[in-house]
């Protein structure tokens, strides 16, 4: 069974794991004090262009966004998300439990803009209600799809006209800032938004995401924060030494081209047959729609998700590649797609 079922079946970058096994007994501070948790920090803060920001390393993305969430917001306040947005579909009522409910707003394709977060705004106006702050988007999105540095630039302007507070979940971030026709990277991510995070777990780490603090009242505190959610780690050198590994050079970003590329391949490949997709994803998740008896002899071999039903006879599926996804286990499914297309 070749999967394609997500961008984390595989353990870690094989340079990674020699590095740990290299550092491993070596005496080092614990609680992300270590040195090679510092310098991680400092390469990526180098890497982003300014020293006036906190970088935090944290096992997990459910983990990252709950206590930078639940950190920043009061307690009468909210969070804005898409309907499809991580916090409100699959992360079993995370931020809820923190007493911060998530206002989700419908979208086509899973970005926010201006436009859909206002309605969000003009409901909420007293205090029987709670109160919007916080607008979390993801990039890419759980469709793949990606926001423009324009896009990013007018919902930081419309954020600082309504007092909001704009979040953005790395998980696949890598991914995003490695598409082609991008025009966003780590320095302006950081220059648009309060926090984001960089994702490892699901670009050549074991474990791992590194979060992005820019406006000190934000910062202030936040390792307090951390250790009340169990997220300060004592042997926080396993998140530090990954990270060094990924950015001591170009190796995040070649490990994100490389998923892109897979799924490119994929996404050509499914287009010359002539079947669409849920979404226009330039990213290494497609959503391609097929037959649902195509879908049912490819599941023989391969592993994915039904994702959502298109009409009686045709459904959704998502495919993911990741950085360690093989070139012949991509042609291999497309070969059984080629074959298949005739089941309609």
């Amino acid at each position: 069974m070749i999967s394609f079922k997500n961008d984390y079946s595989e353990g870690a970058h094989p340079r990674i794991l020699k590095t740990l096994m290299e550092t491993n007994l070596k005496q080092e501070e614990g609680y992300g004090l270590d040195s090679y948790s510092l310098e991680a920090a400092r390469l990526i803060r180098d890497r982003i262009g300014r020293e006036d920001v906190d970088v935090h390393f944290l096992s997990g993305g459910t983990q990252t966004n709950l206590i930078a969430i639940s950190s920043f917001l009061r307690p009468h306040e909210a969070a804005i998300a898409a309907q499809t947005g991580h916090i409100f579909v699959h992360e079993a009522g995370a931020i809820e439990s923190t007493g911060h409910k998530v206002l989700a707003v419908v979208t086509r394709d899973g970005k926010l803009a201006p436009e859909q977060i206002q309605p969000v705004l003009d409901f909420h106006t007293d205090e029987h209600m709670v109160k919007p702050r916080l607008v979390y988007l993801s990039n890419p999105t759980e469709l793949g799809t990606v926001y423009s540095r324009q896009e990013l630039e007018d919902l930081r302007s419309f954020c600082d006209e309504k007092g909001l507070l704009l979040y953005v979940d790395g998980a696949r971030l890598g991914s995003a800032l490695c598409v082609p026709e991008t025009d966003l990277d780590l320095g302006s991510m950081a220059q648009l938004t309060d926090a984001f995070y960089i994702g490892g777990t699901k670009c050549g780490a074991l474990i791992g995401e590194a979060l992005v603090i820019r406006p000190p009242s934000l910062r202030q505190d936040f390792r307090f924060y951390m250790k009340q959610k169990g997220a300060l780690l004592s042997k926080g050198r396993l998140l530090g030494i990954q990270f060094l590994e990924l950015f001591r050079d170009d190796l995040y970003f070649e490990l994100a081209r490389h998923a892109n590329r897979m799924a490119g391949r994929l996404k050509s490949a499914i287009e010359g047959v002539g079947f669409g997709f849920l979404a226009d994803s330039p990213t290494n998740q497609i959503f391609p729609i097929l037959p649902d008896s195509l879908i049912d002899e490819l599941k023989k071999d391969f592993d994915f998700y039904t994702w959502s039903r298109v009409d009686d006879s045709h459904s959704s599926i998502r495919l993911v590649t990741s950085w360690a996804t093989r070139q012949e286990d991509v042609a291999a499914l497309i070969q059984a797609i080629e074959t298949g297309r005739d089941l309609r």
